[in-house]
């Protein structure tokens, strides 16, 4: 990988992750249509172990673009 440290290292630690249940929480959706959006790569998310997290950033891009879509 070749990003720059001021850029990525420097943020991870102000992420916050979600898990599939918090986002489905919410976006009022169930676990399946976020793991839909998770492998159908609309929505960003890391795989740890067997699961996922999503980062909080991506869940709010994810719906200001939906959001936009639908206006």
């Amino acid at each position: 990988m070749s990003s720059t440290p001021h850029t990525t290292e420097g943020r991870l630690g102000e992420v916050r992750f979600l898990t599939v249940a918090e986002v489905a929480t919410l976006m009022r959706v169930s676990k399946m249509t976020v793991y839909r959006l998770v492998h159908a790569g609309d929505l960003t998310a890391v795989r740890v172990g067997r699961s996922f997290r999503v980062p909080e950033h991506a869940v709010d891009a994810y719906l200001r673009e939906a959001f936009r879509e639908s206006a």
